[in-house]
């Protein structure tokens, strides 16, 4: 978020679908909350996403190769223009994309759905809109993002508490092999009315609605004030010799109140305000606090050094390996 980069070109890549996906999240809700009547369904909503999820990359990052070597430019809110083929699964051809997501919205209007089928049909909508494939590149993050707005239109987001796609990264491979199963024909006369599969598309959205249920509860259990706190002092304890011990009580502080104003911080550390204030440096520096002026009040960072033991569990160990 620094734009402090990777200089390896795969990485810096990564690195800026992260940020573009944090900043079209921030948008989708700025949006929506301006425009209460607004479908999140609809296709225009859909290229819109794409569209500012893609705007600000780079050229290089807008090509995609095909099996057969074939390169095509990423054109960004745009519907493919193009035919792919993923694996087993064939999506709908390019020229039957209006159709396809003009069903979709008409399938998926929350405005005909009761309270509980929204959420109940939060999984079979990030399923068929994936199945559709309408752009091509960025379909997941896509379908996700779509998913973040659908959550806050059935009003069960959380506010930004908890996330259903930090449960879809955390299982990635049943995650995936849900969406294969569900991509799957229909099996059988008893097996729904459509050309897919029902029994598969139900199996995927106990697993969606299992997944939400998870991250709302190892959130809860992960914001518990007490257990923060500890968490907070296991991490000074780890830095000893790095981070004076007396750091962690004023981090603790920080995360009580909130924020707290500099001309305390020898108070809680139980020094003098030249000692306090040199530790302050040292904490704003490594951005374990923060500061909206060089004399303004003090908050808790989030540092991404602090992250893995503030917030045990919450990304893949893999996410920090060169930290």
């Amino acid at each position: 978020m620094r734009r402090d980069f990777s200089r390896v070109p795969e990485q810096k890549a990564l690195q800026l679908e992260s940020i573009a996906h944090i900043r079209t999240q921030q948008k989708i809700e700025e949006r929506l909350a301006s425009e209460p009547d607004l479908d999140v369904c609809s296709t225009e909503f859909l290229c819109w996403i794409h569209g500012e999820l893609y705007k600000d990359f780079p050229p290089e990052f807008l090509v995609v190769t095909s099996k057969s070597g074939r390169h095509a430019a990423v054109k960004p809110g745009k519907l493919r223009h193009l035919d792919v083929e993923l694996g087993a699964h064939l999506p709908p051809e390019h020229q039957d994309l209006p159709r396809f997501l003009s069903r979709f919205a008409e399938v998926y209007d929350q405005r005909k759905l009761a309270p509980l089928e929204r959420i109940v049909a939060t999984g079979a909508a990030h399923h068929r809109l994936a199945w559709i494939h309408p752009f091509l590149d960025g379909n997941g993050r896509v379908a996700r993002l779509f998913t973040h707005a659908w959550l806050i239109r059935a009003k069960v987001s959380g506010h930004g508490l908890w996330m259903v796609s930090r449960g879809l990264a955390r299982s990635h491979d049943a995650y995936f092999a849900g969406l294969a199963t569900a991509d799957q024909p229909r099996r059988g006369d008893y097996d729904g009315r459509g050309n897919l599969t029902e029994s598969g598309l139900a199996e995927f959205c106990a697993f969606f609605l299992e997944t939400m249920l998870d991250q709302i509860d190892f959130m809860s259990k992960l914001l518990q004030i007490e257990s923060f706190r500890k968490r907070i002092h296991n991490y000074v304890r780890i830095r000893a010799g790095e981070l004076p011990e007396e750091s962690a009580a004023l981090l603790t502080e920080t995360l009580y109140k909130g924020e707290v104003a500099r001309g305390e911080a020898g108070r809680i550390m139980g020094m003098s305000d030249r000692s306090a204030r040199e530790i302050i440096g040292q904490l704003l520096a490594e951005r374990l606090l923060v500061s909206g002026t060089p004399k303004g009040k003090l908050r808790l960072g989030f540092p991404a050094q602090a992250v893995p033991w503030y917030f045990p569990d919450l990304y893949p160990p893999e996410d920090f390996s060169e930290i």
